[in-house]
């Protein structure tokens, strides 16, 4: 039997929706919590991964989070979003918690190309976002967790905060901007691109 297939079944007495509480993920020690800020969110271009992995049991919504702390969170060229391990500038993010198989993170792994420099994954510590009417409270209070995110990479991270006037959202939300990769220049190639974009004025 594929180990997979019954990794994030819960039980019959709980519901997905009773997930925040994490009491039953919290015990599988097979899993990891991944905050996700751009194009992997609901209605984002690579959320189909998501919907992948959710259907193949690979992955479980967990709802909206905040991060605990303030990150610069910027669009590069083509509108591709970026958050930037720079902890206390920028605004607390918000994004959505999924909890991964080991399968599912290396899937993740691969779409954001964290073994070609591309982005880095690194732990994160977030809390859900508690909605109060239809208005979202940031400020936290709630239960926080260890998750990990998708940074860009250390080797240019720093030049694209800088870049955008170390000017960053709380939210990626706005894709008008956002070209996906099989839209993007024959020839224009990640890393290149993104140098260039944090060199330039």
């Amino acid at each position: 039997m594929d180990s997979r297939v019954s990794l994030f079944c819960p039980p019959p007495s709980q519901s997905l929706s009773l997930y925040p509480s994490l009491s039953v993920l919290m015990a599988n020690h097979h899993q990891s919590f991944v905050f996700t800020y751009g194009t992997l969110k609901k209605g984002f271009a690579n959320h189909r991964l998501m919907q992948d992995l959710i259907s193949s049991n690979d992955a479980v919504y967990l709802g909206r989070y905040s991060t605990e702390r303030s990150f610069p969170l910027v669009c590069g060229p083509y509108g591709i979003p970026f958050l930037i391990n720079l902890p206390g500038e920028g605004h607390r993010v918000s994004g959505e918690l999924y909890a991964v198989s080991p399968y599912g993170l290396s899937r993740v792994d691969v779409l954001e190309g964290t073994s070609v420099g591309y982005y880095e994954r690194s732990s994160i510590r977030v809390h859900r976002l508690e909605q109060s009417g239809a208005e979202e409270n940031r400020g936290g209070g709630g239960l926080v967790i260890e998750a990990e995110a998708y940074f860009a990479h250390r080797s240019y991270g720093e030049d694209l905060w800088t870049r955008t006037g170390r000017v960053g959202l709380s939210e990626y939300a706005d894709t008008r901007n956002y070209v996906k990769r099989a839209d993007r220049p024959k020839g224009w190639t990640f890393i290149e691109g993104i140098r260039a974009f944090a060199s330039s004025n």
